[in-house]
């Protein structure tokens, strides 16, 4: 039997037995080893060369990828670890670390109960290693954290042992701030890490070495022979006497939980349906046998299998040819094959059972975050969505060359959107304009250039980039009125900005976008009521969606209940384009005072109520003090400090504002805020400024007012774009 059919028969046999089961993902900012890392864990499990391990980068398998030199797309793996307790099957994704792709480490997240944060010795804690610790901690996902490029610390920066050992203490102090203050209030101690415990390693992924306490204290090994080793360029034997992938792994099996121990507390936490169920109580215990349940968190576009889903089983087991429902899609779909991930391929297996990852194919209206059960015993309740932290700020315009390709393009746009969840995809096929927008020029850039030209061989025409504003109010309107094309339905709305408590309880996904066709339940109204809304206005909430509130303040009106759904559908019109240039609008609270209905309900049907709707909720937010907002990015620029000045004039001539300046050594840190809209083209230009010697990153802040000088030039020029009145 060969080595890999040997491997494979491993991984079949340990995905029965869930205490040997490890699901995780490594996660960190940009460049700082993650993929390295990888590589070195293959190579423990025999998948790859060891003399390749820390070059080959096995996991950034997309050519797209290859020449760029980054990871795109997050990579599943599934290989056997030998360790003081046996074998252990570890289930493991690479995920990106540039912040435009950031939605594949929200939806990897989801998939995963344990994660490696790495962390960069000589950068330190990065805005990304910030923003993928919120990720997990959101999802109850577990860190430990590896320190990695430690050989330069001591071969570049020539640190003696103390700098060495404080810059240490540095970096893992800031992380423990970080899970102190972001992670569920159960575990906020337990999840520190802990050097003394093992949840801490130090190394170097490109030359193949780790370290930690348990492991020092195994082997004998000191931090004096580590910098010895070094000083000496003898790494590749430190890598014999301490092999990465043992000392990661080990922490790994010791420190993070098996898919039992994880499924207690993660599946309260993703999923809002009764505990007490049959498929609750089996999710909850990780059940084979129990009810299918699982979740897809990524679509991969296969040449010859068409879409593969990667899914994580919670209870129950998959078989070729299960027949499965898709919950979020109200579809029936057929598995026609279920396989185990190894890297960039795919090794077919009889079945998969509850706790592990898997690749699926046929489920061809999948969307990213879809939820699957068996189509004999459908699931009620679905998961709770995937919300990624950032938002997409900027958009192109995207049309066919040839007007034959037109269908195709239609079709991979819709693929795309349901590949990723951060891509939001409009298609207007009267006009035959097709607008994509994403995280940031790169994010594009791959969508258009790999996904639509490269994948599909589609000749594209792409626009210049737009950037993606939002509108909300400064005031509150008087009592307006919303009359019906025909005139006999009157509703009367007053709009104000919603409580700000609220508006953030959105932002962090306590308050999820959502309808009450109905009654709203005590659950939800608690929800408002914590978040800080009022409770006369809480328990009358009739929905929310993209942070704006509507809530019905009428009594006694008794067509009300009739009309519920049509004005929820008048009120998501009407925010949906706001009054100023037809942006989204957000932080809205529309309050319904009154309303008249015609007694007759062939008068009051569609065509009346959702345009009486949505002309007086606009009218009164029109009336409310409108304002534009930007969207800005955190930018952070590590330079020498003889290019300080040279950094802060690039920030500040975007109509940035220094926000921070720290020292360290001979290098400055300028941390600054920038509007999206004044970043096109700033990695040349501060590559220029500061002749290539600088390192900078950054990331989504949120939406802040426009300068007031400036909105009325950004609103026509926006209306211009659109085709709207400009006067």
């Amino acid at each position: 039997m060969g080595r890999r059919a040997k491997m494979v028969e491993k991984v079949t046999s340990l995905m029965e037995t869930h205490d040997k089961i490890r699901n995780i993902g490594i996660c960190a900012h940009i460049d700082h080893g993650k993929t390295t890392l990888s590589d070195n864990l293959l190579a423990g499990a025999g998948m790859i060369s060891k003399e390749l391990a820390g070059d080959q980068l096995a996991l950034d398998f997309d050519e797209e990828e290859a020449a760029r030199g980054i990871t795109i797309y997050a990579a599943n793996v599934s290989m056997v670890h030998q360790s003081e307790t046996g074998e252990h099957l570890i289930n493991l994704i690479d995920t990106p670390g540039h912040v435009d792709f950031g939605g594949d480490v929200t939806r990897a997240m989801r998939a995963i109960d344990g994660a490696i944060v790495v962390c960069c010795a000589v950068e330190g804690v990065m805005p990304q290693t910030e923003t993928v610790l919120r990720q997990a901690l959101k999802e109850k996902v577990k860190p430990v954290l590896f320190i990695n490029k430690v050989d330069r610390l001591i071969n570049e920066l020539k640190l003696t042992p103390e700098e060495l050992q404080a810059r240490f203490m540095r970096i893992i102090a800031e992380v423990n701030v970080l899970i102190e203050k972001m992670a569920p209030e159960e575990f906020k101690k337990e999840w520190l890490c802990d050097v003394m415990g093992g949840k801490v390693a130090f190394g170097s992924a490109y030359n193949n070495w780790a370290i930690s306490v348990p492991y020092m204290q195994k082997s004998g090994i000191s931090f004096k022979d580590i910098i010895d080793f070094c000083n000496d360029e003898k790494q590749k034997e430190l890598a014999d006497k301490a092999p990465l992938h043992e000392v990661c792994l080990d922490m790994v099996i010791k420190h993070l939980p098996n898919p039992v121990q994880a499924q207690k507390y993660r599946i309260p936490n993703i999923w809002k349906g009764d505990i007490e169920s049959e498929v609750g109580k089996s999710m909850m215990v990780c059940d084979p046998n129990g009810p299918l349940a699982g979740v897809i968190t990524k679509i991969i576009v296969d040449k010859h299998a068409g879409a593969i889903s990667a899914c994580r089983l919670f209870s129950g087991r998959m078989k070729q040819g299960d027949e499965l429902f898709l919950v979020g899609a109200e579809q029936k779909a057929r598995a026609q094959q279920v396989s185990v991930f190894m890297g960039a391929e795919r090794v077919q297996v009889p079945s998969i059972s509850a706790g592990n990852i898997c690749a699926i194919t046929g489920l061809k209206e999948a969307t990213a975050g879809e939820t699957v059960s068996a189509f004999s015993n459908k699931m009620e309740q679905a998961f709770e969505g995937l919300s990624h932290v950032s938002e997409p700020v900027i958009t192109v315009a995207i049309e066919a060359k040839n007007t034959k390709d037109l269908p195709k393009l239609i079709e991979v746009l819709r693929q795309i959107a349901r590949e990723d969840n951060t891509v939001r995809v409009e298609i207007n096929e009267e006009t035959g304009e097709h607008l994509i927008s994403g995280m940031g020029e790169l994010h594009i850039e791959v969508i258009t250039n790999t996904k639509i030209g490269r994948d599909t061989g589609i000749e594209v025409d792409v626009g210049e980039p737009i950037v993606v504003y939002r509108e909300t109010i400064n005031g509150t309107s008087p009592e307006i009125e919303g009359k019906s094309p025909n005139k006999h339905n009157k509703l009367y709305f007053i709009v104000e900005p919603l409580e700000d408590s609220v508006y953030q309880a959105y932002v962090k996904g306590d308050l999820k976008d959502e309808d009450f066709k109905r009654k709203i339940s005590s659950e939800a109204e608690g929800r408002f009521v914590e978040a800080g809304l009022p409770k006369d206005e809480a328990k009358k909430v009739m929905s929310i969606i993209g942070g704006n509130l509507i809530t019905n303040l009428t009594r006694g009106i008794v067509q009300l209940d009739e009309a519920r759904e049509l004005i929820i559908e008048g009120f998501k019109e009407a925010v949906r384009n706001g009054p100023l240039a037809a942006e989204k609008v957000q932080g809205v609270k529309v309050k319904l005072m009154d309303a008249t209905f015609h007694e007759d309900a062939i008068h009051r049907g569609p065509a009346q109520i959702i345009p009486a709707v949505r002309f007086g909720v606009r009218d009164a937010i029109t009336q409310a003090k409108p304002v534009l907002l930007e969207p800005m990015q955190k930018v952070y620029i590590n330079t020498p400090q003889d290019y300080m000045g040279d950094g802060m004039k690039e920030i500040n001539n975007r109509r940035g504002q220094i926000v921070d300046m720290e020292q360290e050594g001979d290098m400055s840190i300028i941390k600054g805020s920038v509007p999206v809209a004044e970043m096109f083209g700033f990695a040349g230009a501060i590559r220029g400024a500061t002749q290539g010697r600088c390192l900078w990153s950054v990331e989504f802040s949120g939406f802040e007012k426009v300068p007031t000088e400036l909105q009325p030039k950004i609103v026509q020029q926006i209306r211009s774009r659109k085709g709207l009145k400009t006067e």
